[in-house]
């Protein structure tokens, strides 16, 4: 079923990146294409689930959508528009996928800059044969690069998107937890804070999921979502311990072949490290670990969720009002970054020290989204970076203990 208001807003998408971008063309021709082809696929949810033709399974997992879309809006204020009330079969695994480059004795990622999108640090691809022939063009001039697929697509309301078949392989507690962060998305956003964003999307997922699993009977699965949290919390640690040890390798004074080798023990080691944490948590070890490690899988992995507690501490102080707790945030997004950032500090608990541990001011120019435009971190705050999001990629997939990345 086409959707008039999306097919106008991509035919002015379409003629802008025409007349706008030059050698880049192709690129964003085949980001705008895929978009246009995934808008084009949506069918009502409702008549998916009427058809005899789906399968039993599929009609029980729309289902629980539409379940968890009225809970949505009813329980958490979430917008009640046309957002996940429509499904697309993209007849793939995943919807895109992301290329990521870094020198071999770095870990600043390669960026690339277009009229339309500004600079970004990954290529998104459509193809996952584009994206491989990308990564070996890469490999080729001397970069560490991995692929990354990606199960998610979300315009921030931007367009009426649907839920993908690639996302119905998910557990309840991921489609559902998937959902309510996108539609917080919808409710604010700051361009150009990620740090903000996604703490505040989080805190509102968290929020729902605990109160939809013990409406539907299912307290017990709350424990299964925290634990899950706190298996993503701990792999990115390891991830950000790696990455000051290697930043220290790579200023040294040693000869090529001497930091090759102190690269290769690290990232050996960080591996191992990995291992044994999903091992203790009761997890298989990741397929993408049975992949060499490399700066390139280094950057692609990054948690944008440092203010987190700030916003668990301001919905207690609504009293686990949710109307309050978007209100407040709102007052919290008019301010200027610096006053922002010093009331979640205060909200937090804990005084003005600099970034929360975990980001990286460098992987904050990384956010993952289609047609994005970036530019360095301004004035050393986190999350204070140019980012024009006209759509996002749901990264959840690199931090997945089961998902699968390419690397080279």
């Amino acid at each position: 079923m086409r959707h008039p208001d999306s097919i106008l807003r991509l035919t002015r998408l379409l003629l802008l990146i025409a007349l706008s971008v030059a050698g880049s063309g192709c690129y964003y021709m085949q980001a705008a294409a895929g978009h246009w082809e995934l808008m084009r696929k949506r069918e009502p949810i409702a008549e998916v689930i009427g058809d005899s033709d789906t399968s039993t399974e599929l009609k029980d997992r729309l289902r629980l959508v539409q379940a968890a879309r009225q809970f949505s809006i009813e329980e958490l204020a979430l917008p009640d528009n046309e957002s996940y009330r429509s499904y697309a079969d993209i007849e793939r695994e995943f919807v895109v996928w992301n290329v990521f480059a870094t020198p071999e004795f770095s870990l600043e990622a390669k960026r690339w800059c277009f009229p339309v999108a500004g600079c970004v640090s990954y290529r998104g691809y459509f193809s996952r044969d584009a994206a491989i022939r990308e990564s070996e063009r890469l490999a080729r001039d001397g970069y560490d690069v991995a692929v990354g697929g990606v199960s998610a697509y979300s315009t921030l309301g931007n367009f009426n998107d649907p839920v993908l078949s690639s996302m119905m392989n998910w557990d309840d507690i991921q489609l559902v937890g998937v959902l309510f962060h996108e539609l917080a998305h919808q409710v604010l956003y700051i361009r150009g804070d990620s740090g903000f964003n996604e703490s505040f999307a989080t805190a509102v997922e968290e929020f729902g999921l605990e109160r939809w699993l013990a409406s539907m009977g299912r307290p017990e699965d709350i424990e299964i979502y925290r634990q899950r949290r706190q298996l993503r919390q701990d792999l990115m640690t390891l991830v950000a311990r790696a990455r000051d040890d290697l930043r220290v390798t790579f200023a040294a004074a040693v000869e090529d072949d001497e930091m090759r080798r102190l690269k290769a023990l690290r990232l050996e080691r960080l591996a191992e490290d990995m291992r044994s944490t999903l091992t203790r948590a009761g997890r298989k070890s990741a397929s993408w670990l049975n992949v060499e490690l490399n700066n390139a899988r280094i950057v692609s992995m990054t948690l944008y969720e440092g203010w987190l507690p700030s916003f668990r501490s301001l919905l207690a102080r609504c009293e686990q009002d949710i109307q309050c707790f978007y209100d407040r945030a709102k007052e919290l997004a008019q301010l200027d970054a610096a006053e922002r950032d010093a009331r979640l500090e205060a909200l937090a608990g804990r005084q003005a020290l600099g970034c929360p541990r975990g980001f990286d001011k460098q992987q904050l120019i990384g956010q993952p989204a289609q047609f994005a435009g970036h530019a360095p971190v301004k004035n050393g705050l986190c999350g204070e970076h140019s980012l024009d999001v006209f759509a996002r990629l749901i990264e959840r997939n690199v931090f997945d203990p089961n998902a699968r990345v390419d690397g080279s």
